[in-house]
């Protein structure tokens, strides 16, 4: 059974055929829990199953300078009050069962789930907006990605009322065009939307959605978003996020092992499903040391996130290489704040020497209005310690202790 699809204020026909249904703005941002991503489920199914007693804490960021969020404070504590009443209906745990690597104990644990809002705080510190997750990893681990979309949507809401939609429209399309006209020629380039986390908003994903699925099918390889990959019969993507591996630096025996503990673990949990390996944690140089003989001939693939893509593709294709192994045949999955041209001049790199895909999220959910934001939620400590990402870009580095960041650092070898 598909969702329902609710009842919406007002329809804008925008050019061709396509209609942006907009919910009216007293309805709340997020009807479902299935509307994140489904890496969020594939892990904290790993959590119940392994990790069960592991307390975490998170923190917001955002990138971008001189932004006021003191305007949405009040919207987005009324919706976050509403996800904690959300549960999963039975419809939506049908086909999340349908799911070959979703396990039926799980299944039943979500039939119960809720949200906590005692493991959430919002609030202003001066000029700053300090949001911050508490608790157990099992009961905290899916407030990442709907309050992402949250604080994006009303943000919006609130400084482009007017937004045009039409705008957004022509730009997606020509997009679209550039794709077609790329596959014309003969060059392969799958890719699948990661968007939901900076999304200008649900309605606006959606519409997305619907044009890519329609215009590109040969191309559009399903969404990260779990909703829409089931009210539109899509593949829902995803394998594992930084966490994971944060979390493993202070679940594992010891620092240096922590990215073996990870990997070992998540094989243990899917035994060969979800095979893409997350690559930036502690640095790719540092991962490349860990990612053996028996874990890249266990893993599909890699995922790049942070650095030179490039640099990245060539280091992996050496690395296997190195190991006997046809890099041809491996995975390279790249989802680093990526724009259409960008990721066709990566498959054109690499057509032939790694099978490439690409995951895009703001550069197709956000490009409407403005500057998009570049906000985060990120696990800071695990266990009461502190945990790190020691990211390839500058700007992605996050700790809240500069201590343990040193000491990550001179582990992992990393400058």
């Amino acid at each position: 059974m598909t969702p329902d699809r609710g009842t919406f204020l007002k329809r804008f026909r925008l050019s061709g055929a396509t209609t942006v249904e907009i919910h009216p703005l007293t309805t709340p941002i997020i009807q479902s829990l299935l509307d994140t991503d489904l890496y969020k489920l594939t892990m904290m199914q790993g959590v119940l199953h392994q990790f069960p007693w592991a307390e975490v804490e998170y923190e917001f960021r955002c990138r971008n300078l001189g932004i006021d969020f003191a305007p949405v404070l009040e919207d987005v504590d009324r919706e976050l009050d509403h996800i904690c009443r959300l549960r999963f209906s039975n419809d939506e745990l049908e086909f999340l069962e349908g799911l070959r690597f979703i396990k039926r104990d799980f299944i039943e644990f979500l039939r119960l789930f809720r949200l906590n809002r005692e493991f959430i705080t919002a609030e202003m510190e001066g000029e700053d907006y300090v949001l911050k997750i508490k608790g157990p990893w099992l009961h905290t681990i899916l407030y990442e990605v709907p309050v992402l979309a949250i604080i994006n949507e009303v943000y919006f809401r609130h400084h482009h009322p007017g937004a045009d939609l039409e705008e957004g429209l022509k730009r997606l399309r020509s997009k679209i065009d550039l794709v077609k006209e790329e596959t014309e020629k003969g060059l392969q380039l799958k890719f699948s939307d990661f968007g939901t986390r900076r999304r200008f908003s649900r309605d606006w994903q959606e519409t997305v959605i619907k044009e890519l699925k329609s215009a590109l099918p040969d191309n559009f390889m399903g969404t990260s978003n779990v909703y829409y990959a089931w009210k539109y019969n899509l593949t829902p993507v995803g394998t594992m996020a930084h966490e994971w591996l944060m979390a493993c630096q202070a679940l594992g025996p010891r620092l240096a092992d922590s990215q073996k503990f990870a990997l070992e673990h998540w094989a243990q949990e899917y035994r060969g499903d979800l095979g893409i390996a997350l690559s930036d944690v502690a640095g790719f140089d540092a991962f490349l040391k860990d990612f053996d003989m028996y874990f890249a001939k266990l893993f599909d693939g890699c995922r790049h996130d942070s650095g030179d893509p490039i640099e990245w593709g060539e280091k992996l294709i050496a690395h296997y290489e190195s190991l006997r192994i046809n890099a041809a045949s491996k995975v390279a999955v790249f989802s680093d704040g990526l724009s259409f041209p960008r990721a066709i001049e990566i498959a054109r790199h690499f057509e032939g020497r790694l099978i490439n895909y690409f995951g895009i999220g703001t550069n197709l959910t956000n490009d409407v209005v403005g500057e998009p934001l570049q906000i985060v939620i990120k696990m800071t400590r695990c266990q009461g310690t502190p945990v790190a990402k020691l990211s390839d870009s500058p700007g992605k580095q996050m700790c809240d202790d500069q201590e343990y960041l040193d000491y990550m650092k001179r582990v992992f070898g990393k400058r």
